[in-house]
C-alpha cells in the first residue's frame, strides 16, 4: 500500500497563494494519476486538478487560471499551486493516487482564506 500525506495549507488572505504537497511513501508501485480534491463544509468533496502520470492535466472550472498540478515522479510528489486564493476556496484539500485498481487517500490539509 502506498502512503499519501499533504502538506502546506493554513491560513492566507483572499487574493493569496499557498503551495500544497503530497508526498507517496511506502509502495509506491505502479502509481498512474494523482490529483487533488476539497472539500468545504456542509459541501461534498469535488474534484480540483488531476495529473497523470505523463503529465496531461486537468482542472475544475472554478480553478482553472488559478492553479496548477503539477508532480515530480522522482520525488513521489505532486504539488498544487493556488493563486489569486477567495473565501470560496476554503476547504481541506485532499491528496490521492491511482494504483492498479486501489485509489489511495491523504488525510487532508486545512486551507482557510479570510481576512
Amino acid at each position: 500500500q502506498v502512503q499519501l500525506v499533504e502538506s502546506g495549507g493554513g491560513l492566507v488572505q483572499p487574493g493569496g497563494s499557498l503551495r500544497l504537497s503530497c508526498a507517496a511513501s511506502g509502495s509506491i508501485f505502479r502509481i498512474s494519476d494523482m490529483g487533488w480534491y476539497r472539500q468545504a463544509p456542509g459541501k461534498q468533496r469535488e474534484l480540483v486538478a488531476a495529473i497523470t502520470a505523463g503529465g496531461s492535466t486537468n482542472y475544475a472550472d472554478s480553478v482553472k487560471g488559478r492553479f496548477t498540478i503539477s508532480r515530480d515522479n522522482a520525488k513521489n510528489t505532486v504539488y498544487l499551486q493556488m493563486n489569486s486564493l477567495t473565501p470560496e476556496d476554503t476547504a481541506v484539500y485532499y491528496c490521492n493516487a491511482q494504483q492498479l485498481r486501489r485509489l489511495a487517500w491523504g488525510q487532508g490539509t486545512q486551507v482557510t482564506v479570510s481576512s
